[in-house]
């Protein structure tokens, strides 16, 4: 007979969901109703939830920190940047739309990537040391590519990504009733339950690791070192 191993101490993680639907609050967003799930189980084990619905949000169109340097009159996406760098965990969540990522997903994933070249005080590219993962809903497939799009874009700007980063409700095919419409199924289903269980707590014993050993390893990857000259070990044979 195995034991249950004891639950792990999550307090001190911060997280971080952006929910990219294209409904401005208050109207009610499927995309919400399961990352609602998600949200109760860190706040259940300590971790401190932020939550932003990027469509309430006058964030400009571009891939720079600060698009009002560039000739937009607004851009509120500096000050949410901030809030998403004071966090060790970021899901990105939203609805699929013509078996794809929302509009609004892939203008958060470019202003993300406008601060990809910015480094941390390692020198490493400044998402290093923090995990990402993706929360999806809709009425057809398309909910793995959705995925895949968003976990590369996650890793290639420096997040770490866990086993089972991904979870997602998809209905039947054609017009249908959606993740929170009564007799969907959705709330009830145990594949997605379960699924949503694991992508939060790997995220949270990532997160957790990374930060008990100071973030992620800096040898190998220090841009600034890079620049200065050094190769750490890098050979480049002439070929003939």
């Amino acid at each position: 007979m195995t034991t249950s191993p004891a639950a792990p101490d999550f307090t001190g993680l911060k997280a971080m969901f952006i929910n990219c639907t294209l409904k401005r609050s208050p109207e009610m967003s499927n995309t919400q109703g399961l990352v609602d799930r998600s949200v109760a189980l860190m706040r259940g084990n300590g971790v401190d939830v932020d939550q932003i619905r990027a469509v309430d949000h006058d964030i400009a169109v571009g891939v720079r920190p600060d698009m009002t340097e560039y000739g937009w009159d607004t851009d509120e996406w500096p000050a949410l940047l901030e809030r998403v760098l004071a966090a060790d965990i970021l899901v990105l969540a939203g609805p699929v739309w013509l078996g794809d990522n929302s509009s609004v997903m892939r203008h958060v994933i470019e202003r993300l990537y406008g601060y990809s070249g910015v480094l941390n005080d390692h020198g490493q590219y400044a998402y290093y040391g923090r995990v990402g993962g993706c929360l999806l809903t809709g009425n057809e497939d398309g909910v793995k590519h959705c995925a895949m799009n968003i976990l590369y874009s996650l890793q290639h700007i420096g997040y770490t990504i866990p086993p089972q980063a991904d979870a997602g409700w998809m209905g039947e095919a054609g017009p249908g009733p959606s993740y929170l419409d009564e007799g969907s199924g959705g709330p009830e289903n145990d594949f997605v339950n379960r699924n949503t269980t694991f992508l939060t707590y790997n995220l949270m014993h990532l997160a957790k690791l990374l930060k008990s050993v100071g973030g992620f390893p800096a040898y190998g990857n220090q841009r600034s070192e890079w620049d200065a000259g050094c190769d750490f070990g890098y050979s480049n044979p002439e070929y003939r």
